[in-house]
């Protein structure tokens, strides 16, 4: 019994459709991750007061980090510091710099898999970082614990919320936070069954409820990557005392959502509001 072209050419089109979907699903991680393994030094960072440090996973990596003693008079408070998806902790020495011209101490972290770090890096393991970033803030003697300050950048955001969840700070900062990975992946690429293919999700929205600190949430009405909308969401979904900051014309990654002044003086507000 003969197949009849259009058959053939059907059968050809669905294999290619499985082997693209498969392709996807194996090398998803290498679409939601970019890290920069290469770390200049902290000096070459403008950072030169800063301090390398390290810290243990439960998982049994030893992760980099850079700790910036504050300025102002004890008792200081600290910013933990969950970046986003793209580049390492050097990306973000500017707001580092930023936040401690007003006294606070700043961690800035590095995932496993960035700046050096070992690892891969995947959803529970970021949790896994974060963990043993606070832990090791709970260690130092110069670190009120309860002073600390959350602050999440983009998929450091979902970082920052589910270990808010887990660990109540002082505060949540959240730059630029999305409903979900799956909300977004949706956004940008509709014809895709994003929902059956990520294996990563940061469902932010799902545990936003259970949160039980005061919350800042910073975005750019212009953001392309994570779409205002997409931010209103969760700050919606937010029931304790909670602020919407939206800076005009900003984009996702334009400076005044790195250390743009209207953003430092309102962490600067929210965090440490005058006596």
């Amino acid at each position: 019994m003969s197949v009849s072209r259009p058959v053939i050419g059907a059968l050809a089109f669905v294999a290619v459709v499985v082997a693209f979907l498969a392709l996807l699903w194996v090398a998803q991680r290498h679409l939601i991750y970019f890290p920069v393994t290469a770390l200049p030094s902290l000096a070459d960072a403008d950072l030169e007061d800063g301090q390398a440090v390290a810290f243990d996973t439960s998982d049994g990596l030893r992760l980099g980090a850079w700790f910036l003693p504050g300025s102002g008079p004890p008792p200081r408070l600290t910013i933990l510091v969950f970046s986003g998806n793209a580049g390492n902790r050097a990306y973000r020495a500017p707001l580092a710099a930023a936040l401690r011209r007003q006294g606070l101490q700043v961690l800035l972290t590095d995932y496993r898999g960035y700046g050096g770090n070992p690892g891969v890096p995947r959803e529970e393991g970021l949790a896994a970082d974060a963990r043993a970033a606070l832990g090791y803030l709970l260690s130092r003697p110069d670190v009120d614990r309860s002073r600390i300050v959350y602050f999440g950048e983009s998929l450091g955001a979902a970082v920052a919320v589910r270990l808010a969840v887990e660990h109540t700070p002082a505060a949540l900062i959240l730059r630029s936070p999305f409903t979900s990975l799956t909300d977004i992946g949706r956004h940008h690429y509709p014809m895709l069954p994003v929902r059956l293919l990520l294996r990563d999700r940061f469902a932010s929205l799902d545990i936003a409820d259970r949160i039980r600190c005061p919350v800042l949430v910073i975005a750019g009405d212009r953001d392309a990557i994570v779409p205002i909308e997409h931010t209103r969401r969760l700050h919606a979904a937010i029931l304790s005392p909670k602020t919407l900051l939206e800076l005009p014309n900003a984009d996702h990654n334009d400076y005044e959502l790195l250390a743009g002044d209207a953003m430092i003086q309102s962490i600067v507000r929210f965090a440490q509001p005058p006596p």
